[in-house]
């Protein structure tokens, strides 16, 4: 039996896209449907500003998740990914943004205090930095371990041994 291909992304042009677009110009780079889901693609510099618009004029009340996904062999190796819902709308929406290694994201810490422990989780596992965040530091990870784990260059089998060795007392099992 022949497996079933997943539904393809529809290119969106709804209301919403369509007020965004308006307010913000060159600052919406996409936007597709997928599942169901809006996914709007944003320049990463107007991350913080388009953020708030979506939060105070839409009504984008809650930001689930904020995360980043790793692909090395893009210019722009990160995006960056906001999962938004609105309460008053019973809607999600997904928000991107693109950004190389070493660049600086806007943080989102004004806009919804739950980034505040979501973007250091995405520093930690990544190393993605968003400038303006009141507290930068590793949240899972010990201060003094090397590389990010989540990377797709980060080799398990080398992970930090020589903090293993002084901190565990003992050889890395890898």
């Amino acid at each position: 039996m022949k497996k079933e291909e997943p539904p393809k992304p529809v290119p969106l042009d709804n209301e919403l896209v369509r007020r965004a677009k308006e307010k913000f110009a060159g600052g919406i780079l996409e936007a597709w449907q997928d599942r169901k889901q809006a996914i709007v693609v944003v320049d990463r510099a107007s991350l913080a500003q388009i953020a708030r618009w979506f939060r105070d004029e839409e009504k984008f009340d809650m930001l689930t998740d904020l995360t980043a996904v790793d692909f090395p062999n893009r210019d722009k190796r990160f995006e960056i990914v906001l999962n938004l819902y609105s309460f008053p709308k019973n809607e999600r929406l997904r928000l991107k943004a693109n950004a190389a290694d070493g660049e600086l994201v806007p943080s989102v810490t004004g806009v919804w205090g739950t980034a505040d422990w979501l973007e250091r989780e995405c520093f930690d596992m990544f190393g993605v930095r968003f400038d303006g965040h009141p507290n930068l530091t590793r949240i899972l990870l010990p201060d003094e371990w090397q590389g990010y784990p989540l990377r797709k260059d980060y080799d398990i089998l080398k992970q930090d041994t020589a903090w293993v060795r002084e901190n565990l007392g003992i050889e890395s099992g890898q």
